[in-house]
């Protein structure tokens, strides 16, 4: 898979260095990937969420954080949408 929006990555580990292991974990996952629909994202991450429109959510280091994500599984693309804390996530609305 292609990842895009490596920028946000970078910013997220700055601001909680605790998460750097585990998203980099999932970053290199993903780049490795050939994710051709939810079944395949869900064999390897039990816990990843399914919303409309293509959006997956993923755990990060043991549900601390959350990463949401939108797949285009025909383009083999993954684009990052946002990356914070479970807290945050909660009073954050996506589709």
């Amino acid at each position: 898979m292609r990842v895009i929006d490596r920028k946000t990555i970078d910013c997220f580990i700055r601001k909680h260095p605790d998460a750097k292991k585990s998203i980099e974990s999932w970053y290199q996952e993903a780049l490795d990937a050939c994710w051709k629909n939810t079944m395949d994202i869900k064999n390897r991450y039990a816990s990843a969420s399914f919303l409309g429109n293509n959006y997956v959510i993923f755990n990060i280091k043991g549900n601390s954080y959350r990463l949401v994500t939108k797949v285009a599984y025909k383009r083999q693309t993954v684009l990052i949408k946002w990356i914070g804390t479970h807290a945050e996530y909660s009073k954050k609305k996506f589709p």
